[in-house]
């Protein structure tokens, strides 16, 4: 027999894999050690706990974000302030080179 030359597209791999993660959230539920309101207040529990830890990320990535702002802010102040001490002495410069 002739091997065919199978390909997959983009869109057919991807409801593969939904289809997949459906079948196993599925069976997880039906196979499930706990009760019904046992496994929801774990979810929840689950949900709470990882909500904390997201809101705790965020805030500590809003501060390390507000520094490299900061940082960026004095790095544009000093560099502005080396191209205007830079623009004075060519004018000086060149007022000495005019009055020559």
């Amino acid at each position: 027999m002739e091997r065919q030359n199978a390909e997959c597209s983009g869109p057919a791999i991807g409801l593969a894999f939904i289809g997949g993660v459906l079948v196993g959230a599925i069976a997880g539920m039906l196979l499930a050690p706990k009760s019904g309101q046992e496994a929801r207040r774990a979810i929840k529990d689950y949900t709470d706990k990882t909500e904390d830890e997201i809101i705790e990320k965020a805030k500590e990535a809003r501060a390390a974000l507000d520094e490299t702002i900061e940082r960026g802010r004095r790095y544009v102040a000093e560099k502005k302030a080396d191209v205007e001490a830079a623009v004075k002495a060519g004018r000086e410069a060149m007022k000495k080179r005019m009055e020559q």
